[in-house]
């Protein structure tokens, strides 16, 4: 199938549990084979983005798709030139824009409490749903058109040393907005998290 195929939802598909599944079905073969994470960013990015504007359970608004952003803030120490591995104890962070599908972002986030719904979702390593962005202490409003927000992070165990220790750090942040209020629900967290989860494990993410 060709990799734009991956986006298109049968009609069969009606639930959002449904679509869920599907669509990690979808990004799982996306990414089979491959480690670089800019490659799987901006895959993910697209094909999450470009099925759920085809899902009639988002779909489209009349200014245009239901769900107008998606994409990634990642730690700055993963980027050129550095790429250095980052521990847990590091901070204070700051969180750069990564691949996306939508309108032009925030270039950077610091990595602060009570510095966005990105920030938080950050440093708590909770997933963040948001009905209201106008509600939320320290809304970053990148696009004045969205409504309604959900953050999830992306977590990784790495090893401490040689031994069999492991930490767990937060790379970044996976981003959707919406236009309408209260878009999304517990159901998406679950789906999006197992999305992320197979996202982060694909990928290599320094030498």
């Amino acid at each position: 199938m060709p990799h734009a195929d991956s986006s298109d939802i049968p009609e069969y598909i009606k639930s959002k549990k449904e679509f869920w599944e599907y669509l990690h079905v979808q990004v799982a073969a996306l990414l089979d084979g491959q480690d670089s994470w800019v490659t799987n960013l901006s895959n993910v990015s697209s094909v999450v983005y470009h099925s759920l504007m085809g899902f009639e359970g988002f779909g489209m608004a009349k200014t245009g798709p239901t769900v107008n952003w998606c994409g990634f803030y990642l730690d700055s120490c993963l980027f050129p030139p550095s790429s250095s591995r980052l521990s847990s104890t590091d901070s204070p962070r700051i969180l750069l824009l990564g691949p996306f599908c939508g309108k032009p972002a925030c270039q950077y986030i610091r990595a602060q409490k009570g510095g966005g719904v990105c920030a938080d979702a950050y440093l708590s390593k909770k997933p963040l749903v948001v009905p209201n962005v106008e509600a939320y202490p320290g809304h970053i409003a990148c696009d004045g058109s969205t409504l309604s927000e959900i953050v999830l992070p992306m977590k990784h165990k790495v090893k401490i040393s040689d031994d069999k220790d492991v930490e767990e750090v937060v790379l970044g942040v996976m981003d959707l907005d919406s236009v309408t209020l209260a878009a999304f629900d517990e159901e998406d967290v679950s789906g999006l998290e197992r999305i992320v989860e197979t996202t982060v494990s694909s990928c290599k993410w320094w030498n």
